[in-house]
């Protein structure tokens, strides 16, 4: 089996996981790490050739593989770099860029190339998850309606965007058409070098009439907390609760008693699981777009998200076709004084 070469852009967190992944595979061999910040690559100094310049890197290591693993507005750059070399395939962490166009602009330059791409999204490697897609998708709660999010000390696009994924995976191919957000901005939270809410609920429907329920925040309440995040996907005939990062899951349908499942793990998960898929897809000259894809849909719906909380207003998708509606001074549950327009609402 070839072994392929991999360097790793980024040392941060995204990044050490890659680094971590690349070692324990078989199938990779580690040539090189870069991050601007020199402390950052001193844990692999040792073992593996580092670097401040990512371009450095590039030219001397010739990696087969390239992990792109830096905060998402730098993506598109340094996905180009790569693409330049050439490389025969790529790892862009999530999210793939800081906007919607940024990230189809990612996946159109490899698929210009003919370079596959993974985006690791880690719910998308795991048994747990893997298990309630397969039953919720095959009816075991009927007819899928609703799925409510709940997460704490995070955000909605670091980590909303891997639940948001995760629904468009659950409902998919059914796109969402409207997105409405309300948030607190009051905390002025930033984290993963991107401005973030205090809290936020996100409400998405699909043309099909699914909808998701995401509450996000600095600090929340979760109930039954685990993980820091949990999911109730609602059906016509049932429920499932599943916390994220765990391989079990809660049900109840068909008037059957509440059941705990526990899901074997498997023996290779997260981002190794999508390197070695990569791997596969280097090898065998084949692509594979779905997480790719349903990953920037879900940066579209985070997108969207922002957008709505700037604008007051739902926002229908795609983005390129929206546009945001003129300031309204209208303002709900205040008294209607007869003039200055509006429609009255019994009369639809």
């Amino acid at each position: 089996m070839e072994q392929l070469t991999a360097a790793v852009i980024g040392a941060g967190l995204g990044g050490s996981l890659s680094i971590r992944a690349l070692r324990e595979s078989p199938r990779f061999r580690l040539v090189g790490v870069a991050d601007v910040r020199a402390e950052a690559l001193a844990p692999y100094a040792d073992d593996v050739a580092t670097f401040t310049r990512h371009d450095e890197m590039i030219e001397t290591c010739k990696p087969d593989v390239v992990c792109v693993s830096t905060y998402a507005p730098s993506h598109l750059e340094l996905t180009r770099a790569a693409l330049e070399l050439p490389v025969r395939g790529l790892l862009v962490e999530k999210p793939l860029a800081d906007t919607a166009a940024g990230g189809r602009a990612i996946l159109d330059l490899a698929r210009e190339h003919d370079v596959p791409v993974v985006v690791p999204h880690g719910l998308m490697t795991m048994s747990g998850p893997a298990e309630v897609l397969s039953r919720v998708r095959g009816g075991a709660i009927g007819e899928l309606r609703l799925v409510e999010i709940e997460c704490a000390g995070w955000d909605i696009v670091n980590a909303g965007i891997h639940w948001l994924q995760f629904f468009l995976a659950l409902v998919h191919p059914d796109p969402v058409e409207t997105v409405l957000t309300a948030a607190d901005t009051s905390s002025r939270t930033f984290r993963d070098g991107m401005q973030v809410e205090t809290e936020a609920v996100v409400m998405a429907r699909t043309r099909g009439g699914v909808r998701v329920v995401l509450n996000t925040g600095d600090y929340l309440p979760i109930a039954r907390e685990r993980t820091g995040a949990l999911f109730r996907i609602v059906g016509t005939t049932g429920f499932v609760e599943y916390a994220p990062w765990e391989n079990g899951y809660t049900i109840v349908a068909d008037g059957q008693p509440r059941r705990d499942v526990a899901v074997e793990q498997y023996e290779v998960a997260l981002h190794r699981r999508h390197l070695e898929r990569l791997a596969d897809l280097v090898t065998s000259g084949e692509t594979d777009d779905y997480v790719p894809e349903t990953s920037l849909a879900a940066l579209e719906l985070v997108e969207a998200a922002y957008l709505s909380h700037r604008v007051r207003a739902a926002v229908t998708l795609p983005l390129s076709a929206y546009e945001p509606p003129a300031p309204s001074d209208w303002d709900p549950g205040a008294p209607y004084s007869g003039t200055g327009g509006g429609r009255n609402g019994r009369e639809l």
